[in-house]
């Protein structure tokens, strides 16, 4: 669990010049979502029966199949981006909206407007795909901005290591407590890593699209900003799981 309404207003005040495409791409995943048939408020696709037939075709329309990825089929080359945009419940939305609002404002202003775009984009495709590669023969679709948004973090990470974290634990009856970006990071990482090795590539959370992300945008920093300096921001904040 997190304190948000402090830790997004500290990522807010980091930045200088507004978070555009992170607020663009939250608006588009959340538009996306209410218009699709999972979010049940669009009435054109029925109730029961109808519903559940249309969320099952626009997953696999929309969603990576890593079976018809791997083989090459011209019509999938192009899901590891449009599944970015596609949810599988309420939860799944607003948990990945709430890690990109917080985190992503202070990524954007570091990297600027385009790069940061295109660096969602790329590592979010390369995290779907990785994913597909290690599960080349399941038919599970995968869909989800977990893989992008990790990468955000991967990317946190190296550029704001010594931001403060505030996290409420259930297990300490919702203590806030307050721990450098770095320590908390790692320790999600950490558990993404040993999450991946003991799931399977059936329905579940896809653990191993977050450990390929956040690898990628770590390493995306690391290469592009290593001879730089590091910013010192405002606290930023996290929570236990994302689910793509």
């Amino acid at each position: 669990m997190i304190d948000w309404r402090a830790t997004a207003l500290g990522a807010y005040q980091g930045v200088r010049t507004g978070p555009a495409v992170t607020y663009g791409l939250i608006a588009a995943c959340c538009l996306l979502f209410i218009v699709s048939p999972v979010s049940g408020l669009n009435p054109a696709y029925g109730t029961g029966d109808e519903v559940l037939a249309a969320q099952g075709a626009y997953f696999r329309r929309w969603g990576v199949v890593p079976a018809e990825l791997t083989r090459g089929d011209p019509g999938a080359l192009l899901t590891p981006f449009t599944a970015l945009f596609v949810h599988g419940g309420w939860l799944h939305l607003l948990g990945n909206m709430l890690f990109l609002w917080v985190f992503g404002a202070m990524a954007e202003e570091r990297m600027g407007h385009v790069e940061f775009a295109l660096f969602y984009l790329g590592t979010g495709y390369i995290a779907l795909t990785g994913y597909a590669v290690a599960h080349a023969d399941s038919p599970q679709t995968l869909v989800g901005a977990s893989g992008a948004i990790s990468a955000v973090l991967g990317a946190f990470l190296f550029l704001f290591p010594r931001s403060r974290v505030t996290s409420l634990f259930p297990f300490l009856f919702f203590l806030p407590l307050r721990f450098p970006a770095w320590a908390v990071l790692v320790f999600w990482f950490t558990l993404q890593w040993l999450a991946a090795r003991a799931a399977g590539a059936g329905p579940g959370v896809a653990y191993l699209a977050h450990v390929v992300g956040f690898a990628a945008g770590f390493l995306y920093a690391w290469v592009r900003f290593r001879g730089g300096d590091r910013v010192k921001t405002p606290a930023a904040a996290t929570e236990g799981d994302s689910q793509p």
